[in-house]
């Protein structure tokens, strides 16, 4: 494993540098079944499984037997609500259930690694510094810096880091571009996209892997430490009112 350089390019389209792809993430064996199982496991875990049929017995009805059971030349029937007639009950129908797969962490995360190092080798994987310059969002602008960076828009996932609103808010109405932030990157989310474009920000928080312990409080976005502070000032700042009444 090694590590990858690729270029780092502005929201102009301008080259701002280079930055190094860790080989630990961006260059490793890719195992095919295990993206399978791991692949199959996602996309069933987000099945609701609530379809639901009705049996003989849930059915509305059928409590008379329909006729005698001689003397009418017809096929004996004991209930109209037997499966074989319309509107009767459904043998051995689909009941809701619970689909999610139990996936160690480690195959996940070596699944992750494995998509995202195709990619790479495949010089699919960009990183640009940032979306839009400025304070306001902008989809034109967003549009005009990933196509200076990757090209054809037709399939791109773009990861970026959660306090990153202006260009959440940008990407939202682009139909080919798929945003994701950076702690939801998952190997379907890489596989049926051509192309991945990490902000600056985002390849570092992946880099430095998921927060854990004490440090996960460093992943709470910007308005929930804003409405902390918030809450532990407000209390104060009725007390220095009620003492300047006073």
């Amino acid at each position: 494993m090694s590590d990858l350089t690729v270029d780092v390019v502005d929201a102009k389209g301008k080259k701002a540098g280079k930055v190094d792809l860790p080989g630990d993430l961006f260059d490793t064996q890719t195992n095919i079944p295990l993206i399978h199982q791991v692949v199959v496991a996602q996309l069933a875990a987000a099945r609701q499984g609530t379809h639901s049929t009705k049996t003989r017995g849930e059915v509305r009805g059928g409590g008379i037997k329909p006729w005698r059971q001689k003397g009418t030349g017809r096929a004996r029937q004991g209930s109209r609500r037997a499966p074989q007639w319309a509107g009767g009950g459904v043998v051995h129908g689909p009941q809701p259930r619970d689909y999610s797969q139990r996936t160690p962490k480690k195959m996940i995360a070596a699944a992750l690694r494995g998509a995202l190092s195709d990619r790479a080798r495949e010089g699919g994987v960009f990183v640009i510094s940032e979306i839009v310059a400025g304070e306001k969002p902008s989809t034109k602008s967003a549009i005009e810096a990933l196509t200076s960076v990757a090209g054809d828009l037709s399939k791109v996932l773009v990861v970026l880091d959660r306090f990153e609103d202006v260009a959440w808010l940008s990407l939202r109405n682009v139909p080919t571009v798929h945003a994701l932030a950076v702690d939801q990157l998952n190997t379907y989310d890489v596989l049926v996209n051509d192309k991945v474009v990490f902000t600056s920000a985002a390849l570092a928080a992946f880099s430095a892997g998921p927060a854990v312990g004490k440090s996960a409080k460093a992943v709470a976005t910007e308005s929930e430490a804003a409405a902390e502070e918030t809450a532990v000032e407000a209390p104060k700042a009725e007390k220095k009112t009620e003492e300047k009444d006073k």
